[in-house]
């Protein structure tokens, strides 16, 4: 046998020449994920529905000497989601990076949600992730292989009750996730999931202070019931996410990652 090596973690993380598309990626953790891959050297293609802050968030990549491109996606449109993955590689010619991100986090239990909602959120958080894989996945073939990554959340396992549809969505997607890699590992199609915990981003204030009517002490009050003394942050994610997309974990397919910091005395949920 070879004697092992001490691998260089700089190289296995060295995404130069790769092209990454990462939907959601005008704000929250879509934004620190598509800032994550850039700086590793990947040319990104930013997605969202703000035409406003997805040509922003390209300037700053691109004021880095990253290479990086804006489409604008309704996900909830199975043409668009199509097209979104034909556009990406008509900007780069070429895709081997999917990061699923995008997500409705309406919120609304079993007997307040309705049907409307329901669709909506299923629409965007498992079957757009799914679209975007089935479009992507030729390319990814013809090329020799890539790597897709879901982020999902630590409710597909809790089902936060004030999170229902949500919850049902991402316990789905951990088995499209699961069910993709399975199918896809004979190609060298790598497939991986991220189950992050409670994230610190503008849209999660946004969502505590109109949706649930909490005021400035929310945040202060949250920050007591995780052990680390934060919440997660979008650079979490982004370095799991790093991970998963390289070559450190070329052989890494069909797990699920849990990115949670369990409250303040509590045992795992699950």
């Amino acid at each position: 046998m070879p004697d092992p090596i001490i691998p260089d973690l700089s190289r296995a993380f060295d995404l130069t020449g790769r092209v990454a598309l990462v939907t959601g990626s005008t704000s929250g953790i879509g934004k620190g994920i598509a800032y994550q891959l850039a700086a590793l050297g990947a040319a990104v293609v930013v997605s969202g529905r703000s035409e406003t802050r997805g040509p922003e968030v390209v300037d700053t990549i691109a004021a880095t000497g990253a290479r990086a491109a804006f489409e604008p996606c309704d996900l909830t449109d199975a043409d668009d989601c199509r097209t979104l993955v034909s556009r990406a590689v008509a900007h780069f010619g070429r895709l081997d990076i999917l990061v699923n991100n995008a997500a409705d986090t309406s919120r609304g239990d079993v007997r307040t949600t309705t049907i409307e909602d329901w669709d909506r959120i299923h629409a965007i958080n498992l079957r757009a992730p799914f679209i975007l894989m089935q479009a992507a996945v030729p390319q990814l073939e013809k090329q020799g292989g890539g790597a897709i990554v879901n982020i999902g959340s630590i409710n597909a396992y809790i089902g936060e009750p004030k999170l229902t549809a949500y919850s049902s969505a991402k316990g789905g997607l951990m088995t499209l996730t699961r069910n993709a890699a399975a199918q896809l590992n004979a190609v060298k199609i790598r497939v991986n999931q991220i189950n992050a915990g409670w994230t610190l981003t503008e849209g999660e204030d946004k969502v505590k202070r109109e949706q649930e009517g909490k005021g400035d002490e929310w945040l202060e009050e949250a920050v007591k019931t995780r052990p680390f003394g934060r919440l997660l942050e979008p650079a979490d994610i982004a370095y799991a996410v790093a991970y998963y997309v390289s070559d450190a974990a070329a052989c890494v397919t069909g797990s699920v990652m849990d990115l949670e910091q369990y409250p303040v005395g509590a045992p795992p949920a699950w």
